[in-house]
């Protein structure tokens, strides 16, 4: 008799387009998450948590960004082998799509217009690549019912908001805002209406959204006949006419021609004169120039970009607005500008901008992003912008799906790796969480004290001053005590900054061994052993100043006083 086949081992690996995060990431995350939620909550959102997993139907047709049909989620049949199947299911792709179906069930019993937020994980069955997972996070805000744009407005400032609250400084990132409207006007006035002319919409729509890749030449080609890139692959182009093509290149080189506008306004008003007012167009001019990257002059320029928002509104009007769908759209986001101006957000934070195009199936109003514009080094060591972190808009035919009824809606989305991997380049993120302190365990029989010890710091305010910032974090080690300098290693792998030390000699006298974790290190990496001497790393106190010992630990080490 053959002895009977083992069975295989699973492979410890995470699976394809996946990947496991650990401590600091996990710490860093939600903390980037809570500071989020509370611009949300004081912008009068409330919280919604709805269900990862949604009927194939419910999610729709199209993903947001991806105009192909039914691809892209992870989906399965209930019961598929019964007589008679179930629901097809699907894995979210998004937190926008449950919101549609989460308000058309329960309109009844929310309040209208009903504002909420939600975080979460998301899935999108497509091919991995160099940071793109099939498992992300995202981060939404949305007003559903409200069909002014005051709401797209308040969207814009609020995601404004979230970027200072996180840490990234004013300046280092701007709100670009479009409307999709406008887009079709575009569309009308090259002779591109009509459901005939989808297919061509749709690359001449991709072509605008790679401006700031391709360049004005790479768009053209792709109205075109066609672009072959740097690789020899040949992208098929929408095959415009020249009449076409030049009515669209207008539209794309909106900033180039407004900033022509305004260098010979400014100097028109030289040769009168005017110096003041000539200053002010050139900074109006200046305040979208790439060159412009110093903070001073950011800030110097963007007190004038309201001139340079009113003067692309005013630029699109001459294009499209003999349309009755562009002069819809312009309308819209002049109200925008006013409203951002009048709320203070017209300085370098916000921008009209007619090259957002966002998603082609998706939006139908006003859409928006947040790109942030310091440079960073990409894997290769090339410079580069940094980019978008946000996008979203007006989707007022969601819901309708559900209720047959149109339903006004607009929202925004984070991307909350973009976000953190943004801060992590500038330096505003800690790279390690601080681990918890250690009671190290000399005598296993004193099990009992040692849990008394740690159980006095976990019930201890960090700061008593300051109880917000939370309780000391504590741990008894659990490992086999046999070896000390074990216990160490732990604590100092765990980011430990103190190790409590406490044997039976210390009990009878009524006093704890502290080990400041964190400056013994940096004594053992420079001084002298008289420097060594001099400057201990081990402190005794008496047993009931542990935890005034500890908080001093803490306050010397976290520049939030050991909150975490």
């Amino acid at each position: 008799m053959g002895k009977p086949k083992k069975t295989p081992r699973p492979k410890a690996e995470t699976p394809k387009g996946f990947r496991d995060y650990f401590g600091a990431e996990v710490t860093q995350r939600t903390e980037m998450l809570r500071k989020i939620a509370g611009v949300y909550h004081r912008y009068g959102f409330d919280a919604l948590e709805s269900a990862g997993v949604e009927t194939v139907e419910a999610l729709g047709k199209f993903l947001p960004d991806v105009d192909r049909p039914n691809e892209g989620v992870f989906a399965w049949q209930e019961d598929a082998d019964a007589d008679k199947p179930g629901d097809w299911l699907a894995l979210r792709y998004d937190l926008t799509a449950p919101l549609a179906r989460v308000y058309a069930q329960h309109q009844n019993d929310l309040p209208k217009p009903y504002r909420r937020y939600a975080m979460g994980p998301v899935w999108r069955n497509e091919k991995p690549g160099p940071g793109r997972f099939r498992q992300f996070y995202q981060c939404d805000a949305d007003t559903v019912g409200a069909p002014s744009v005051a709401a797209d407005a308040e969207i814009c400032a609020m995601l404004a908001d979230c970027l200072e609250a996180v840490g990234i400084e004013r300046g280092d990132y701007v709100i670009r805002v479009n409307n999709r409207k406008v887009l079709n006007g575009v569309m009308e006035v090259a002779g591109l209406a009509g459901d005939d002319k989808a297919a061509e919409r749709g690359i001449v729509l991709r072509a605008i959204d790679k401006l700031d890749r391709l360049g004005p030449d790479g768009v053209r080609a792709l109205l075109g006949q066609g672009r072959k890139d740097e690789s020899g692959d040949f992208t098929e182009g929408a095959g415009l006419s020249a009449l076409q093509t030049d009515k669209i290149m207008s539209f794309v080189n909106s900033h180039f021609e407004v900033g022509n506008k305004l260098a010979q306004e400014a100097a028109r008003a030289e040769n009168e004169g005017n110096d003041e007012r000539a200053r002010q167009l050139h900074h109006a001019r200046y305040s979208v120039e790439p060159q412009f990257r110093d903070r001073d002059e950011k800030e110097l320029y963007g007190k004038q970009r309201k001139i340079w928002n009113q003067r692309v509104i005013d630029h699109l009007k001459e294009l499209i607005g003999g349309t009755g769908v562009g002069f819809s759209g312009i309308s819209d986001l002049q109200e925008i500008h006013d409203l951002m101006t009048s709320a203070g957000y017209s300085d370098q934070r916000f921008l009209i901008d007619p090259s957002v195009v966002r998603g082609l199936g998706y939006y139908t109003g006003p859409v928006y992003e947040a790109e942030l514009t310091f440079d960073i080094q990409d894997e290769k060591g090339r410079t580069r912008n940094f980019g978008s972190v946000a996008g979203g808009g007006r989707y007022d035919d969601l819901v309708k799906r559900f209720t047959g009824q149109e339903v006004p809606a607009t929202g925004v989305s984070i991307g909350v790796d973009r976000l953190l991997a943004a801060l992590q380049a500038k330096g505003r993120l800690e790279s390690e969480a601080q681990g918890p302190v250690v009671v190290t365990v000399m005598d296993r029989a004193r099990m009992s004290y040692y849990q008394e010890l740690v159980a006095d710091l976990r019930n201890a305010d960090i700061d008593p001053d300051d109880p917000s910032k939370g309780k000391i974090r504590a741990e008894v080690y659990l490992g086999n005590p046999k070896n000390f300098g074990n216990q160490l290693k732990y604590a100092d792998k765990r980011g430990s900054p103190a190790a409590v030390i406490a044997g039976s000699d210390e009990q009878e006298r009524g006093v704890i061994q502290i080990k400041d974790l964190i400056l013994g290190a940096k004594i053992a990496e420079s001084a002298t052993l008289e420097e060594w001497k001099d400057r201990p790393s081990q402190f005794e106190v008496p047993r009931d100043q542990l935890v005034a010992k500890v908080r001093e630990i803490l306050a010397a080490h976290s520049p939030d006083g050991g909150a975490k």
